[in-house]
């Protein structure tokens, strides 16, 4: 049985006690939301911090309203939360059905928004017990030296496993991270480095308070998400849509992500903008799509090819923009659930 390491638990009773704990040893302190994937992490010895920060009991974390033309969302607001509230499934309808295909009802249930925006980056070297990582050499994310997926590469390229990001990013969300010295806001794309260790540019000593979404109440988004198993996995390539029309029938705005195709979720801001002042015809779509696949450059380092998921985000995009426009896509999602032959 693969026990917790030791380490020391810190439950403080509000957000200003919670940032000067954090503060006092940042280098050494893991934040605890839902903890489904940290503390597995930690049984594989793949973390090992000497203290735990616990949100538990920061209820201001927790919210989900309307400000100044934003829908703001704590947190440390529950995965199963954001699936069933009525305004995200209205306006907000990529993340809702991003965080829908996250793990399971359960896990959900524990899970945060928080954590799966900050979710460590995944490998098939990478995640694997201490003793299975020690057979073979240590990699360089975790104790060693070497990239196994690219063994002279100077960096580690671990992949973004977050579900989260693609479906924000495409809806141009912003977050909040917050720490002693006070708040900064950055755009939710700005959070992330193309790098399997460092891929946060989330100081030590910030919490990530608030996720903020401006208010399109006519746009559409879609989230779709290719993995091994029709529930309950990481995802192997996922794409994010978001386009609103304007009153001519024609795009006045788009914005399409990419995730688990790098070691960080990224717009593809340049196949997005091809759909601006254009009506989403077959014919545009089919441009987005070729556009989007040239620009994704998956690596050998997770479950199915490189090659078949590089083909997929073409595959994707086309569905993803084919959902936002209307169409019926519901054999072509419950076929990539497995659900149907």
């Amino acid at each position: 049985m693969l026990r917790l390491p030791e380490f020391h638990l810190l439950a403080p009773q509000s957000l200003s006690e919670a940032l000067a704990m954090l503060a006092a040893d940042p280098q050494n302190t893991s934040v605890l939301a839902g903890g489904t994937d940290l503390l597995p992490n930690m049984k594989r010895r793949q973390q090992t911090p000497a203290r735990l920060l616990s949100l538990r009991n920061l209820t201001a974390l927790r919210h989900i309203h309307v400000s100044d033309g934003e829908i703001r969302i704590g947190g440390a607001v529950r995965l199963r939360e954001i699936e069933d509230h009525p305004l995200l499934q209205a306006e907000a309808r990529a993340l809702t059905q991003a965080v829908s295909q996250i793990a399971t009802v359960h896990i959900r249930g524990t899970a945060t928004i928080g954590g799966n925006l900050c979710l460590d980056t995944r490998c098939d070297y990478y995640d694997q017990s201490e003793p299975w990582r020690k057979a073979i050499g240590y990699c360089k994310k975790k104790d060693g030296d070497i990239c196994w997926v690219a063994t002279s590469s100077p960096r580690c390229l671990a992949v973004s496993s977050t579900d989260a990001a693609p479906a924000l990013m495409a809806l141009s969300a912003r977050v909040v991270l917050s720490s002693q010295n006070g708040d900064r806001e950055l755009d939710l794309a700005d959070l992330y480095h193309n790098d399997g260790m460092a891929y946060l540019t989330k100081r030590p000593d910030e919490l990530l308070t608030e996720i903020r979404i401006p208010r399109l109440p006519s746009r559409k988004s879609a989230y779709w998400k290719l993995r091994r198993r029709g529930s309950f996995d990481f995802p192997l390539l996922s794409v994010a849509a978001a386009v609103q029309l304007g009153s001519d029938g024609k795009v006045a705005q788009a914005g399409l992500a990419l995730g688990a195709v790098s070691s960080r979720p990224f717009l593809v801001t340049d196949a997005a903008q091809l759909l601006v002042g254009q009506p989403l015809s077959d014919d545009r779509i089919a441009q987005v799509a070729d556009a989007a696949h040239a620009l994704a450059k998956p690596m050998d380092h997770a479950d199915m090819s490189l090659s078949y998921r590089k083909t997929m985000v073409k595959s994707l995009t086309r569905s993803a923009l084919c959902e936002v426009r209307g169409d019926d896509v519901t054999k072509e999602r419950l076929r990539l659930m497995r659900l149907i032959g």
